[in-house]
Order: C-alpha cells, then structure tokens, then sequence
C-alpha cells in the first residue's frame, strides 16, 4: 500500500528542489559567464569601476562566436544593458551613416562611392569613399556631416530601423553651428570633370524630447562661458542604443547570418571596402603616426598604449567620446590565434558632474578600463574551447 505524502510536506519538496535547482543554475552560470569573469577581475583597472558602478552608467555586450559547419553561432552575455538607459552615443553614429550612404548609393545611377562632391557653401571636394575612410580612421566630424546632408536624417533613421534595428534616433550633425538644422544642405556633384549637378534640399522631422530613463544627467553644465545650476538635458540628442550598435556591428560582420529582410542592401563589393575602412589604422591612409597612433580610434585591449597593433589582430569598430561618455562597438579577430568576438560598451566619465566643462576622465578611467576589459576578454577568448 502507498501512503500518500500529506499535501503540506509536496510543497515543501517542491520549494526545496526549485531552491536547489535556483542555486545551481545561478552557479553554474556564475562559472560560465565570460563576461562576469572578466569583470571580476582584480586589475585595478577593472575593480575601481565596478567598486564605484552606479557613477559610471556602464554597460556591455560581450558576443562568442562559435561555428559550426558552415553555421554561425552567437551567445551573448550582457551586463547591465538597457535600451532605455539613455547614453550619449557620440562619434558611434557615423558608423550607420556610412552604412545608410553604401545602400542609398546602390540605388542611384549617375554616383558611386568614388564620386567627387563638395557641401553648398563648403569649397572643401571629397568623394564618399574618402568621407568614410575619414569617418573609421580618425572619426572626423566633417566628413559624417557631409554624409547627413546626403542622407536626410529621416532617411538615415528609416534604412537602419527597416533592418530590424529600432532603438536609434539621429536628430543632429556634429561640432558644427548647423548642428540642429533639419533642413540638408545641396551637394554638388561632379558628374564628369567640367560638368556638376546639385542635389536637393531635404526637410525632415523636427524631433522630438526622448521619453527615457537618465536623459537628465549631473548637477550642472556650462552653456558657452555660462555655469548653469541643473542637470543636462539630452532629450533632443542622438539616441542610438547599445544594443542596436551590436546589431548593426553584427549584419555588417556576418550578413548572411540575418534574414534578407533585415539586411543592409549592399554588394559584395561594399561590404569589403566598408571592413577595410572599420579596420584601417589612420597611418595607412597617410595620418601622422605620432598624432593619430594605431589605438587613436581603438579603445579596447589597445587604447591605452600608443604601441603598434599587431598584423595578425584585426579591429572592425566605431568608437565615440563626448561628454565624458565613451563607447566603442568592436569585432576582434586574431588570425594567427584563429579566435574571433563582439564587444560594444559604454561607460561615463563625469567625476564633477558638470557637463560640457571639458573635464572628464577618458584618459585615467574610462580607457584604461575599456582597454582591460579587452584583454581581458581576448584572454578568456583564448583559453576557451570550441
């Protein structure tokens, strides 16, 4: 005969084996997770931001990469990521404009990448190939204003969202006094050496204030010589998520990962001239060494050192820094090690909490920690079994 567990006694075991099984998934998560090792280091670097978290607004996605056959697999560990955690982006929006300028090109007959244009205004000539070499090689800011006045903002922000990448918002150009005009000026385009043609004017959306968590940052902020008492207010900024970085870092990397539907529509050909471009150091396209070193733009396992990056260590990434805020959305690849990953993080700078007074701390803090957490990762990546 069997005797029935009175039903007091069933809950008990069953709180007792879902506590058990809580605490041995939490742990072996614990002993699994790259990410959280990598940040669990003792390397002062590392330990004085995560000591003091809350002031630094950190957050990372770290992606392996694992390959099977001809498939392609990705995991994804993150740490404290939140698409609604604003962030200032700065200089990491070039990277969809340069893509968005690939893809609008592809429809045009007359134009190509190599196309000579100059700005209405501006007598300075380039071609889109050069805006974009600039845009990787030493993140200038020109030459990304060049491109929104081709692109239109509200074109910019439609082509990367039809890919599925919706947190992004692009409302401004960069260092300029034009910076909120929502209306483009003309391009004049070479059509051949003695003939030109002007683009029109494009008018987009005003935008609107950003309804998000931490868009009013600090205590204070100067507006030209002016302190003003009060916290900044980035509600009528670019907006581009970290998460939406990493996803367009991802179909640029490996496009036929995605669906068609949320690809970018360029040739073979694009994509190969757009990773040369990610990844060229400013030396190669005949910057000054001294000035523009190989980890200029950089940040991780290199960004604080002015050493030579190594040929076989291959960095496709955009970084931004403005407003005590740094980012850098990275594909590492060592090809002598045969190891590839993604890592797109973002941290604040801001000891005062006095916006736009120039006093930040990239250089003792926030790149010193990304560079470690670089090496960090590269290390685990190393080690690690495939």
């Amino acid at each position: 005969m069997i005797k029935k567990i009175p039903q007091r006694l069933n809950c008990v075991f069953l709180i007792n084996i879902l506590i058990a099984f809580s605490l041995f998934s939490c742990t072996e998560k614990s002993k699994i997770n790259p990410l959280e090792k990598a940040l669990a280091s003792e390397d002062i670097r590392i330990k004085r931001v995560l000591d003091s978290l809350e002031q630094y607004e950190l957050q990372i996605r770290y992606t392996q990469i694992n390959r099977r056959n001809d498939s392609i697999f990705f995991t994804d560990f993150d740490f404290q990521v939140d698409p609604n955690h604003y962030f200032y982006p700065a200089s990491t929006v070039k990277f969809p404009a340069a893509v968005v300028t690939l893809e609008k090109l592809n429809k045009l007959d007359s134009i190509n990448r190599n196309t000579k244009f100059y700005i209405e205004g501006d007598s300075t000539e380039t071609t889109f190939a050069k805006a974009i070499q600039e845009i990787f090689a030493v993140s200038d800011n020109k030459a990304n204003n060049r491109l929104i006045e081709f692109l239109g903002f509200d074109e910019l922000n439609k082509s990367v969202r039809k890919c599925g990448i919706s947190a992004i918002r692009i409302s401004h150009r960069l260092s300029t006094s034009n910076a909120d005009d929502v209306t483009t000026k003309p391009l004049i385009i070479y059509i051949n050496d003695s003939t030109t043609s002007s683009s029109k004017k494009l008018i987009n959306a005003s935008p609107r204030n950003l309804q998000m968590q931490k868009i009013l940052k600090g205590t204070g902020f100067y507006n030209e010589d002016s302190l003003y008492q009060e916290p900044f207010d980035f509600g009528l900024k670019n907006f581009y998520a970290l998460t939406s970085q990493h996803e367009l870092l991802k179909r640029i990397i490996f496009p036929n990962h995605f669906p068609e539907k949320e690809r970018f529509n360029l040739g073979k050909n694009q994509y190969e001239f757009l990773l040369n471009a990610m990844s060229t150091l400013p030396k190669e396209v005949g910057y000054n060494e001294v000035e523009y070193y190989d980890s200029y733009g950089k940040f991780f396992i290199y960004g604080d050192s002015k050493e030579p990056i190594p040929n076989h260590i291959k960095i496709y990434n955009k970084v931004g820094y403005a407003y005590g805020t740094l980012t850098d959305c990275a594909y590492i690849k060592d090809t002598k090690n045969n190891i590839d990953f993604m890592v797109t993080a973002t941290i604040l700078v801001n000891k005062n909490a006095i916006f736009n007074d120039d006093n930040y701390e990239y250089d003792e803090i926030g790149i010193p920690f990304l560079a470690q957490l670089g090496r960090e990762l590269y290390d685990i990546e190393l080690k690690r079994k495939r």
